[in-house]
């Protein structure tokens, strides 16, 4: 008996239908709605929904039932109280979660407040004691970042961070605190109904200053003394923690400064199987350079992992190909570009003396994204021509100089990728490309199949015969997914 109808009208309530109906499947529904729910609840937010169902929301019961319902968890560190409250009275809850959390979403975090210190404990229990392997971040903190990563991975050492570490904390013990014995205590292995008792003070309302005269906090950083002092009394000891190895990561607001922090990560990064880095500006290209070295550096060790990046917004074309050079494990990169209006025109090959590289790529998922005036249209064939395993493809924004098609590149994929199972174009120019749609809808067992705003057919001589003569080519039995989009048919 499927509940998702019943999901989705609980995620119209919550999000709306058009949104709603984004979920497909009762599982990703019932998550949501979970999801949702857990958040609104945990952290005391208000909606529409929660206020018309408050007495069975907000209770203990539903957050421990929502927290075995649900894998991601989003840290919103301002909200310090509920936090709080999960690192002291709440440690039973704490314990669900981290059975169940695989992904953390993290905001900011604030390292020169103490009350941040609760916030660091909750996501060392998450990422160290607990099953999350997956970090989202909206960070761009160069610090933040470094303590994010420290012992997760890498084996880099931020030095600013080691000195934070190494702080002599100043917090005072509670008379009413715990045995000696608690620094010897450890939150991994609790019971469900452990109840903390009163432990070292966390931080006191009469403390006006948090920073030393140098400008640090006055207060541990170390996950591992954190975790001896928010630890229950009763608790078994299980000596040092352990760090966690954070395995998929994701930097959503990547500046300079935590770029600079992934380069010297990445060399011996080797549980790292894929990465996200995003900016809201354009990569400098010699940032962009130093970072294609630590690539290199990381896939040149056998035990590397890393399958999967995602970058941009970079500052011409000409970078895609020294990434996939760097790292030429990868099976799935996504790049978007975008060329400053005041910056210099980029040439591929200035010195025209490059040989062209043969050499295959193991590559099967690629996109490229491209706010740019005009593209040579060679850095992306000749990435196809080496990408014969390829399976998805997805382009957007193309524009090519005066007088050159976009035949061109369906050409080539009709020719070299073969295994080509789902094509997106999105914002290309394909007006006069009919006869080579055809083409590539004879050579590839297309699935999926996207051609949105690319002024299909809009030149044809004779738009009925060349709509039929398309209609014709899409009865393939392979594909289930077609879009033709704004394309004015």
């Amino acid at each position: 008996l499927s509940t998702y109808s019943g999901w989705v009208e609980i995620l119209r309530d919550l999000v709306g239908l058009s949104r709603a109906l984004d979920f497909r499947t009762e599982a990703e529904a019932k998550h949501e709605v979970m999801l949702r729910l857990f958040t609104s609840v945990f952290y005391g937010l208000s909606n529409n929904y929660v206020l018309k169902n408050s007495t069975n929301l907000k209770s203990h019961s539903f957050l421990s039932s929502a927290a075995k319902s649900i894998h991601r968890f989003i840290l919103i560190p301002c909200m310090h109280q509920a936090l709080q409250g999960l690192a002291t009275n709440q440690q039973p809850l704490l314990v669900l979660l981290e059975k169940h959390i695989r992904s953390i979403h993290v905001s900011h975090l604030l390292l020169t407040v103490r009350k941040t210190q609760a916030v660091l404990y909750v996501l060392h229990r998450l990422l160290d004691h607990g099953i999350t392997t997956h970090l989202v971040v909206s960070i761009d903190s160069a610090l933040e970042l470094a303590w994010l990563l420290h012992g997760r991975g890498s084996q880099y050492v931020n030095l600013e961070l080691k000195k934070l570490f190494s702080f002599p904390h100043v917090l005072q013990t509670s008379p009413a605190s715990c045995s000696p014995d608690v620094g010897s205590t450890a939150s991994g292995h609790q019971s469900d109904d452990v109840i903390p008792c009163k432990r070292v003070k966390l931080y006191s309302e009469s403390v006006e200053k948090e920073e030393d005269p140098s400008g640090g906090p006055n207060f541990t950083l170390d996950p591992q003394v954190l975790c001896h002092t928010f630890s229950p009394c009763d608790g078994p000891s299980a000596g040092a923690c352990t760090y966690g190895q954070i395995t998929h990561l994701e930097i959503r607001t990547c500046g300079p400064d935590s770029l600079k922090v992934m380069s010297f990560s990445l060399p011996t990064f080797f549980c790292l199987q894929s990465l996200s880095l995003h900016s809201k500006s354009i990569f400098r290209e010699l940032d962009v350079l130093e970072f294609a070295g630590a690539l290199q550096q990381l896939s040149d060790s056998s035990c590397s992992s890393l399958i999967q990046l995602s970058i941009g917004v970079l500052p011409h074309v000409g970078l895609m190909k020294t990434l996939l050079n760097a790292s030429s494990r990868l099976t799935s990169l996504c790049v978007e570009f975008q060329t400053a209006i005041w910056g210099p025109q980029f040439n591929l090959d200035p010195a025209g003396t490059a040989e062209p590289d043969a050499s295959e790529l193991p590559l099967e998922k690629l996109t490229v994204k491209i706010i740019q005036l005009q593209t040579d249209l060679h850095f992306l064939t000749s990435v196809l021509r080496r990408s014969p395993h390829l399976v998805s493809l997805h382009v957007a924004g193309m524009r090519l100089p005066p007088g050159v098609s976009q035949g061109q590149l369906l050409n080539t994929l009709s020719e070299s990728n073969h295994c080509l199972q789902a094509l997106t174009f999105e914002d290309i120019k394909l007006c006069d490309c009919l006869p080579d749609i055809l083409k590539l809808l004879r050579s590839c067992m297309l699935e999926e199949l996207s051609f949105n705003d690319c002024r299909l057919l809009e030149r044809c001589i004779n738009p009925e015969e060349s709509l039929t003569e398309l209609v014709a080519a899409l009865k393939t039995p392979s594909l289930h997914s077609l879009s033709l989009a704004q394309n004015r048919l």
